[in-house]
């Protein structure tokens, strides 16, 4: 099991940055390469499904998830329960002073494939992370916008 922790400053209330951040279908206007959207429940409430479809090409992955804590405008947990990503994932959002949050970003992953997944993350794991950091910061900025 791997873990990623990316945060970032936001100029805008808890919840704003909460509303922004749980807006599955506007993720893909921010999060790199990837479109989201509700396929179960009303995807703000614990036992609601929402799928990302993540790629390019040949390269994309569907990674469904189910929520699995709403905590509005503080925490968002899901279960990555799809065929190949698996996990569980977490948004978080701490209100600062004057006026602006904390968006937290914890991915908690099991990697596939066994030994050859590991040896995969070794060279894929600096990217996935560098593009976590830019989703954010591009969040950050369309939030702040």
């Amino acid at each position: 099991m791997i873990e990623l922790v990316e945060r970032v400053r936001v100029a805008a209330p808890a919840e704003r940055t909460w509303q922004e951040l749980t807006d599955w279908a506007s993720q893909g206007e921010w999060m790199l390469a990837t479109d989201v959207r509700v396929c179960a429940g009303d995807g703000a409430s614990e036992g609601s499904r929402i799928a990302a479809f993540t790629g390019f090409g040949p390269l994309a992955v569907t990674d469904t998830m189910e929520i699995t804590e709403w905590r509005p405008p503080a925490r968002c947990a899901v279960a990555h329960i799809g065929d190949v990503v698996r996990g569980v994932g977490v948004f978080e959002v701490h209100q600062l002073a004057a006026g602006d949050s904390e968006c937290v970003w914890t991915e908690r992953l099991e990697l596939p494939f066994g030994m050859f997944g590991r040896a995969g993350w070794l060279a894929v794991g600096p990217m996935f992370r560098g593009g976590l950091r830019l989703s954010l910061h591009r969040f950050a900025a369309r939030v702040a916008g």
